[in-house]
């Protein structure tokens, strides 16, 4: 019998300054077996970064024509992609073809740069991608408020994210590696 995935449930208020956007959510995820905490944590930072009321998680590791998250407009047309990790560079290309905006949340070391500087010059091309690094203190440090049942805080002010529980504070600042040459809300 396969292993079953693990049902995470968070309550996220969300306080982004940066973009003027106000609210909570209440998120159910689905931790597929084969992903680690470090990845469905990042899957909540990318949420919180770009919260909007239509943003959601998409079937990700288990449907390859999904993303991480997105965002679809009211008839169905994607306005935003969200990969994590280090997605391979012709799956970058393909969402930048479907999508208004495209971006990939980077995270993962070492792994991070050699994807970067393996990508680097064939991503440029792509106007409307943007790259966004996450360092691997941050996302460890994220990883210890993981818990089968979260509530948090996000406070985004002047590029910083802050993850609140109730008794921990967590101060990231992602690192924008590549921005698109069309406007994203983050």
């Amino acid at each position: 019998m396969a292993p079953k995935a693990t049902v995470v449930k968070v309550e996220l208020q969300v306080t982004d300054m940066d973009r003027h956007y106000y609210a909570s959510h209440n998120l159910t995820l689905a931790q597929h077996p084969s992903e680690t905490d470090e990845r469905l944590m990042v899957r909540l930072l990318a949420f919180a970064l770009y919260a909007d009321e239509r943003l959601e998680f998409g079937r990700g590791l288990s449907d390859e024509d999904e993303p991480a998250l997105w965002r679809r407009d009211y008839t169905g047309a994607i306005e935003q992609w969200i990969e994590l990790g280090q997605p391979d560079e012709s799956r970058i290309r393909k969402a930048c073809g479907r999508a208004q905006q495209v971006v990939v949340v980077n995270y993962g070391g070492r792994a991070a740069e050699v994807w970067w500087s393996k990508n680097a010059a064939t991503l440029a091309r792509l106007k409307n991608l943007t790259v966004l690094d996450i360092d691997t203190d941050s996302v460890d440090a994220v990883t210890t408020l993981l818990d089968r049942g979260m509530r948090l805080t996000a406070m985004i002010q002047d590029g910083e994210l802050q993850l609140m529980d109730t008794t921990r504070t967590i101060a990231l600042r992602p690192s924008v590696r590549m921005p698109s040459a069309t406007p994203a809300t983050m």
